[in-house]
């Protein structure tokens, strides 16, 4: 007799493989070879998996194609960074393979995966191996034996998980970068705890956080949120397994916000916040624990919507993503009609991007991305929404303020995407932050907490404090002929030491102008532009 796979059973292999994210997504950050938080892979695809599991749970849906299709859809739409958006593609390949069927054979099932992969393949422009994409790769090979002679699915997802690990365990010699590090793909390792929670949730043997903890949780609110335009995203979340006690946890998150409330359960802490940094709140608290049922509002945007009346659609606009408010207030006066907060921790999922062309006031967008882990995302919103939208793949923000000097409403959209693309070639950008692992520069190991300049995800240099470093770094970068350097300190950085910092460095440099701006980043105490 022929195993067939309901809708059922799908579902419970949604919620067996969110459970082992929220085990897994720490170590799978761990595996990142860059030192500095970076729109973590773990992280990314916990979120965006979130996205998948909420939406399966309330789906009315029966049959096992349309609660695919369901996934699919709210996979695209929740997907955070690259390896989110990769993720997301295996779902869309596993909707196409399922289509129209009520129950599928675990055959069927099997090829639908394997469809996953394909459109994983089709989602990157420049596959590279030794990353997520080579263990799906080998994932699909392993896997074919057991999709053809028809055996159960848990037996085929043994095996996928069997071929996928020795994949895995192939990516450092692969890419010297994993090899040098000493990790493997932190991409490929989320794929195997998908397949393998996958399995567990079709077993019925996951362990993870009790479901029924909302049952002896309450939170009462306001009915109305007031809006501060100080702090306007409106921060919910859970915290399972929470190793801090509430008035420890009140105490940290004092200083991000305001409108606080906490809600304490047994080892379950619920958090209300109006913050201007939601995903440095997010950060933090990922320590503590398992974050779920995540939900971030722009008030702003409510509030706008209530008391401004809707002006005329013009032609052409510019969509930007941004860390700090110094940046975004920057980026509005530049000409961006809309600013999406995001950045190195907090990458903004499609449905952001989607969002902000609904509701914007312009026929068609360019998007700056300002970051390399946004820029699949972006893409994704473009491939939804068609030619109303184009992408400037700008990697950091000075390239992004670089491409709206550039930009002119008056002009062709292609026009604007030639003289933006062709102006952010012209600026070099880098940052100083601190360490949070230890990594290689020039072949020597720079310990956890070291100051370290940063070009193009490389390490160039590294300093006790953060002077040593700037210095250090702004000698390899003005090597060659320059004529601004443009300062931008973060948020925890203060101001008095941002000018010490910009004084000493234009005596040392006084055939450059040297001009500092309050850009209000996390993470990076400075960001650096050169032109």
């Amino acid at each position: 007799m022929v195993e067939m796979v309901t809708g059922k059973d799908y579902r419970r292999m949604i919620a067996g493989a969110y459970k082992a994210f929220m085990r897994e997504h720490q170590y799978i950050n761990s595996l990142n070879v860059f030192p500095v938080p970076d729109g973590d892979t773990g992280t990314n695809m916990l979120l965006t998996l979130g996205a998948v599991a909420r939406s399966v749970a309330e789906a009315p849906e029966a049959g096992i194609g349309p609660l695919a299709k369901r996934a699919a859809d709210s996979a695209i739409m929740g997907a955070r960074g690259n390896s989110g958006v990769i993720l997301s593609q295996i779902f869309r390949g596993i909707a196409r393979g399922l289509a129209g069927k009520e129950q599928a054979t675990s055959s069927e099932v099997g090829k639908a995966f394997q469809y996953g992969v394909l459109y994983a393949y089709r989602a990157v422009s420049r596959p590279v191996e030794g990353t997520i994409l080579s263990v799906a790769k080998g994932i699909a090979k392993g896997a074919r034996r057991t999709v053809r002679e028809t055996l159960p699915f848990s037996d085929i997802l043994k095996e996928a998980v069997a071929a996928g690990r020795d994949a895995l365990n192939k990516t450092p010699e692969q890419l010297p970068i994993l090899k040098q590090a000493g990790v493997v793909d932190a991409g490929g390792q989320g794929l195997l705890v998908f397949l393998a929670g996958c399995l567990e949730g079709l077993e019925g043997v996951g362990s993870g956080p009790e479901a029924d903890w909302d049952r002896t949780l309450t939170l009462t609110m306001p009915g109305v949120e007031e809006f501060d335009i100080a702090h306007p995203y409106c921060t919910e979340f859970i915290v399972k397994n929470c190793s801090l006690a509430r008035d420890e946890a009140r105490r940290l998150l004092m200083p991000q916000g305001d409108s606080l409330v906490l809600a304490e359960g047994d080892n379950v802490l619920k958090v209300h916040i109006h913050s201007a940094h939601p995903g440095a709140v997010l950060e933090m608290a990922l320590t503590w624990g398992t974050l779920h049922d995540i939900k971030i509002d722009n008030m702003a945007d409510q509030h706008r919507q209530v008391v401004i009346p809707t002006p005329a659609k013009q032609p052409l606009a510019v969509i930007t993503v941004a860390d700090g408010e110094g940046f975004a207030a920057m980026m509005k006066k530049m000409g961006a009609q809309m600013v999406i907060a995001g950045g190195q921790t907090m990458n903004p999922p499609v449905e952001d991007f989607m969002s902000a062309v609904h509701q914007g006031q312009a026929e068609r967008y360019i998007i700056l991305p300002n970051n390399k882990n946004i820029i699949l995302a972006a893409n994704q919103a473009k491939k939804l929404l068609g030619d109303r939208v184009e992408v400037v793949p700008t990697v950091n923000i000075p390239q992004g303020l670089a491409a709206l000097l550039a930009f002119d409403s008056n002009k062709a959209i292609g026009d604007n995407v030639s003289a933006m693309t062709s102006r952010i070639e012209t600026v070099r950008a880098a940052g100083v932050t601190v360490a949070v692992r230890d990594s290689l520069v020039d072949g020597q190991l720079v310990p956890a907490g070291r100051f370290i300049g940063v070009v193009n995800s490389q390490v160039l240099t590294d300093g006790a404090d953060l002077q040593t470093a700037l210095f250090k770094l702004a000698e390899k970068l003005l090597i060659t002929e320059a004529e601004v350097v443009s300062l931008y300190y973060g948020s925890e950085l203060a101001v008095g030491e941002a000018e010490k910092l910009a004084a000493l460095l234009q005596e040392k440099y006084n055939g450059v102008e040297v001009e500092l701006y309050a850009g209000g980043q996390s993470l990076y105490p400075l960001l650096i532009s050169i032109e």
